[in-house]
């Protein structure tokens, strides 16, 4: 039997990040020129190899100054690219903890996680926040085009535009578990990314006794939770921050991974010895 024309959003393909699943209609288009996580792994095979590059080498640092057994967290995983590159680079001392709140892309987490054979990963279902509970989140239509991992899972009235119209109202978002990071309990972090568009304030108060009690690196995305805040957060806490691109790279004054860093031609973002 014949089943009905549908379309096809979610397609295998071969990345220089290994075999993911990705949809393809994963991107915005503004002035003929796209932005999307599924558009540059199916235009240009990989997305964010800087960034990727550069979290690596931070937790081989870690590793080097601390000794195995790393852990890195990725908040706002999306489809995995970075827990996927993670994973790989500490197969034999490393694991990665990834949370993503949209059900659709989490979905696909797990199973670029699975695909791979990245046995020292796991996806978490969950929206990073500062404390436990039950929030709602908008449900974006992902088999129309739009950017999926510029979604901001609350409204404000400076949303950024995806490149479909998101609807707010209450009885068409869906319930998704918060995650604060302290409930994970773990007895070892070395290295946080926080990409939670627009929460990331709200992901670090809910780390606040883990981020106590390691002092693990930090690459926060401050596009919209804005630089300074972010900087004054940290801080307090003993943090020296510098810019990475549109992240704020924090490590802490007392880990030797600090005197490891050095600035790029333009004096800003840091790189990896």
């Amino acid at each position: 039997m014949l089943q009905p024309a549908r379309k096809l959003a979610f397609v295998l393909a071969s990345s220089n990040h290994g075999a993911m699943i990705v949809n393809r209609l994963d991107y915005r288009m503004v002035d003929n020129v796209g932005t999307g996580v599924g558009l540059q792994i199916l235009d240009q095979g990989a997305h964010d190899a800087v960034e990727c590059e550069l979290a690596v080498k931070l937790l081989m640092l870690r590793r080097e100054f601390h000794g195995d057994g790393v852990v890195g967290i990725d908040c706002g995983a999306n489809i995995g690219v970075h827990t996927l590159e993670w994973a790989a680079a500490m197969t034999g001392w490393g694991e990665v903890v990834a949370i993503e709140a949209q059900e659709r892309i989490y979905y696909a987490l797990a199973g670029n996680i699975a695909l791979n054979n990245c046995f020292n990963a796991i996806a978490i279902h969950g929206a990073v926040s500062a404390e436990p509970g039950v929030m709602k989140i908008p449900c974006p239509d992902y088999q129309t085009p739009g950017s999926f991992g510029s979604l901001e899972l609350k409204q404000r009235p400076d949303n950024e535009f995806i490149g479909q119209s998101i609807d707010y109202s209450d009885d068409k978002m869906a319930p998704v578990q918060k995650v604060p990071l302290d409930a994970l309990n773990l007895s070892r972090v070395d290295l946080i990314k926080i990409d939670v568009e627009g929460m990331e304030i709200e992901a670090l108060e809910g780390a606040r006794n883990m981020i106590d009690a390691h002092h693990p690196i930090l690459l926060i995305e401050h596009v919209k939770s804005g630089s300074e805040l972010l900087r004054a957060w940290l801080a307090v806490r003993g943090y020296d921050v510098v810019d990475a691109g549109i992240n704020l790279l924090g490590i802490h004054a007392s880990d030797p991974v600090r005197q490891q860093l050095r600035p790029n031609a333009a004096g800003q973002a840091a790189s990896a010895a």
